[in-house]
């Protein structure tokens, strides 16, 4: 076994070990979510967590982990009678991204169900987890499924496994703990709520601990035991303040004028349910028994808000997460009262945990992101547009109008694509259409058809009782029908006619409402810019939305329309994401007004290059922009010629008189 790299090693990311702690100390906080840029010590602080845990009792041979004074009365490897129990480490447990359901649950034998009627039940992950650690490394890039498995056992304290009616439940608490990194996309809301705090960390930018990280860093890699002995005593240290204020924790009083400021502090933030009230009382009171307090101050519960609050604020997908701290000390202010001790510097300090640093390291930093650099603006290639208003130079990036609920866009036929919510596909998860014989393991028993199978060879088999016997080449596997998610790749003219008359903030909303839909349906998402004489990928393929919408805002316009372009580097785009990922079909959103311009024949190079997706069956959607009295209906034709749809900026709407749905294939016929 690897010597895990030593928690009071770490290097700044205060917050991050705070988080982390609080949750050691009080595990019904709720667990923490790690946001932040890679290589930013997430996983490795995690990982270290565990060696300061302390330690469990278990029952002797229970594979579910139950507690000898109050085992479950469920446990499948029981009844277990109370008595003594063998002490244990507490495990970290490691949810893979791509893990099956059976790996997460756990599976059941249903071949013996049926033939024997045993329950021959094998614990998965979340019955490894119980009293202990789930760690989901890239959270946001776990599927759909999975994240509902989660949320029960989360919600519930208990795992269940159901087939065919066989069921089995165990006790599944533990502490989720989940690290992701934002530009790989967003966490669902759901999910996101149900992790008790979440910070955010980024590398320093201060030479002199980056200096510190990689020193620390070579002497680990170097000799791990070594290095991890030299940490020991701030390590003991550590474990043993946890071990103090877990023992603290049920003395700490929780008076009615903090209860009041948390109150207030969610009231004012306006955070969805009461779980963010609930959540920031139990981490202020950690945060108390922390310092080696019996009472909850002010500073605990300003605290408190910064863990539990930035993430249940969030009003849609784009909106940063975070907290307006003047806000937070003026709420806290106005809801004072004397119960709160003025003085700061109270027993136990303000509730930082210990650097654990040596005497020779330098200081620690904040270890705060750093504001993000300005997005750089494209040069403008300057041509003047003919025949076209508003076409001459480029123009400052106009702000988005307000974002709508679109009609679902959706590819024909049937895919076999990762889960999600926007084209029909064959999942594991879905209504059942079908069935076929087993590839591999037996995941989903289709059981009439299993029977069918099974029943006309009772008597050679000979069949002597009521119970049905069963073979291997007898079970079915149920074929079901579900929702896959989609790559959507936006291309959008950003040329000198598109900013004519203001469209553009129309045209930026458009998008936007778009890029919220492919959000909602868990789609990746890439953008393509054209304008002047070329075109851009500004985004490549991502299922970071947010990242999306930042480009969106500070696309600038101007210049001319080589709609040629834009779809050609769409064509390769997509070329080049078959190959990568083969079963995740594209749909195509061309935003313009049709209106190519530049170069020999820009109308006809546009038409060949439309027609290289049409050959391809690359499902389409052209957003037709173009509005005024004169209309020369080239986006429509546009449309025609990539096979595919073509609706206007009113009609993208999910309200309009033309219907919530169209298929994107069927609605082209019309355009054409």
């Amino acid at each position: 076994m690897s010597t895990p790299y030593p928690f009071t090693a770490i290097v700044g990311q205060d917050d991050l070990r705070l988080g982390l702690l609080l949750n050691a100390v009080s595990p019904a906080v709720g667990g923490v979510l790690v946001r932040g840029e890679k290589g930013t010590a997430k996983s490795t602080a995690v990982r270290a967590l565990a060696a300061l845990m302390p330690e469990v009792s278990v029952v002797p041979g229970c594979r579910f982990s139950c507690a000898p004074d109050s085992p479950d009365p469920a446990c499948p490897d029981g009844p277990h009678e109370a008595g003594s129990g063998v002490s244990r480490a507490a495990r970290t447990v490691e949810l893979p991204v791509g893990a099956s359901e059976d790996r997460l649950v756990g599976a059941l034998d249903i071949e013996r169900a049926l033939a024997e009627g045993v329950k021959a039940f094998e614990p998965g992950l979340l019955a490894d987890a119980h009293r202990g650690i789930l760690y989901v490394d890239e959270v946001n890039l776990l599927h759909d499924h999975l994240v509902d498995l989660l949320l029960d056992a989360a919600a519930m304290g208990a795992s269940y496994v159901e087939r065919e009616g066989v069921s089995v439940r165990h006790a599944a608490r533990f502490l989720l703990v989940g690290t992701m990194n934002p530009e790989e996309g967003e966490l669902r809301p759901q999910l996101l709520d149900r992790f008790g705090l979440t910070v955010e960390v980024a590398a320093s930018r201060e030479t002199d601990l980056r200096v510190e990280v990689v020193r620390r860093r070579l002497a680990y890699d170097d000799d791990p035991a070594a290095f991890a002995a030299k940490w020991a005593d701030e390590e003991g240290a550590l474990r043993a303040r946890i071990v103090a204020a877990r023992a603290l924790l049920p003395q700490v009083r929780l008076g009615d004028g903090a209860l009041r400021q948390i109150a207030a502090t969610c009231a004012a933030f306006e955070v969805d349910g009461m779980r963010a009230d609930i959540v920031m009382a139990r981490t202020a009171t950690a945060l108390a028994a922390w310092a080696g307090r019996t009472d909850v101050l002010a500073e605990d519960v300003r605290q408190a808000a910064l863990l539990a609050l930035p993430h249940r604020r969030r009003r849609n997908p784009f909106d940063a997460p975070g907290l307006d701290e003047d806000k937070l000390d003026d709420t806290l202010e106005q809801n004072s009262s004397e119960d709160d001790d003025p003085d700061p510097d109270g027993p136990g300090g303000g509730g930082r945990p210990p650097e654990g640093d040596g005497p020779d390291t330098p200081p620690q930093g904040e270890g705060g992101a750093d504001d993000a650099p300005a997005q750089s603006v494209p040069e403008q290639g300057g041509e003047k547009e003919q025949g076209q208003a508003g076409g001459s130079g480029e123009q400052q990036p106009v702000r988005a109008g307000e974002p709508f609920r679109t009609k679902m866009l959706s590819v024909p036929g049937l895919g076999e694509g990762a889960a999600g919510r926007r084209s029909r596909a064959r999942t594991e998860h879905g209504r059942t259409t079908g069935a076929r014989r087993p590839q591999g393991a037996l995941t989903k028993l289709h059981l009439a058809a299993t029977v069918q199978a099974a029943a006309p060879h009772q008597r050679a088999r000979g069949r002597s009782g009521r119970g049905l016997v069963v073979r291997r080449d007898d079970l079915r596997q149920s074929v079901r029908e579900g929702r896959e998610g989609n790559l959507v790749l936006f291309v959008v003219d950003a040329s000198g006619s598109m900013a004519a008359r203001q469209r553009m903030t129309a045209v930026k909303g458009a998008v936007l409402s778009l890029l919220m839909d492919a959000y909602q349906r868990r789609d990746k998402v890439g953008l393509i810019t054209f304008r002047g004489k070329d075109a851009e990928v500004v985004l490549p393929p991502t299922s970071s939305v947010d990242a999306a919408a930042a480009r969106l805002e500070m696309l600038p316009t101007g210049g001319r329309t080589p709609v040629a372009a834009g779809l050609l580097k769409a064509h390769d785009v997509l070329r080049v994401e078959r190959l990568r990922d083969p079963s995740r079909r594209p749909l195509l959103v061309v935003v313009t007004d049709g209106r190519a311009t530049g170069g020999p024949e820009p109308v006809a190079l546009a038409s060949r290059a439309a027609r290289l997706h049409e050959v391809e069956g690359t499902a389409s959607v052209v957003v037709d922009c173009e509005s005024g009295p004169v209309r020369l209906g080239l986006a429509v034709s546009l449309a025609g010629e990539l096979g595919g749809t073509a609706v206007t900026l009113d009609e993208l709407r999910a309200e309009s008189i033309a219907g919530l749905v169209k298929d994107v294939q069927g609605y082209s016929r019309r355009a054409a």
